[in-house]
């Protein structure tokens, strides 16, 4: 499939499809006019990219969880990844108790302001 069809099915832009592949994320064939092609499960790989992404991790570390898809649909990590997914689970783990922390005071702040002025 050509990169226009891969963004829609997607719902990634074609500027970061072409990132991805930048990056060693996900690979295509050159047609004879040089256009990029995609297989169809490039759609399933850029999902899961999506979603390690979403989770905090940089590509470097994507780019070593993706070859060990066991169906090309469930991720399981790599050897020698499994020390860097723990580590970034922790700082996933330090940052939701700070935004816990903030909102937390920012409620407490929002109260007293509401008491205040009622």
């Amino acid at each position: 499939m050509l990169i226009g069809e891969l963004s829609r099915r997607t719902e990634v832009s074609e500027r970061l499809l072409r990132y991805y592949e930048r990056v060693e994320l996900i690979r295509s064939e050159r047609r004879a006019n040089g256009y990029r092609d995609y297989a169809e499960e490039t759609v399933e790989t850029v999902r899961q990219i999506r979603a390690l992404l979403a989770a905090g991790l940089p590509t470097r570390i994507i780019r070593r969880v993706l070859p060990c898809t066991a169906d090309g649909t469930t991720l399981r990590p790599c050897p020698g990844v499994l020390d860097q997914l723990r580590a970034q689970l922790n700082d996933l783990d330090r940052r939701a108790a700070s935004l816990a922390a903030a909102r937390e005071l920012l409620r407490r702040t929002i109260a007293v302001a509401e008491e205040r002025s009622g």
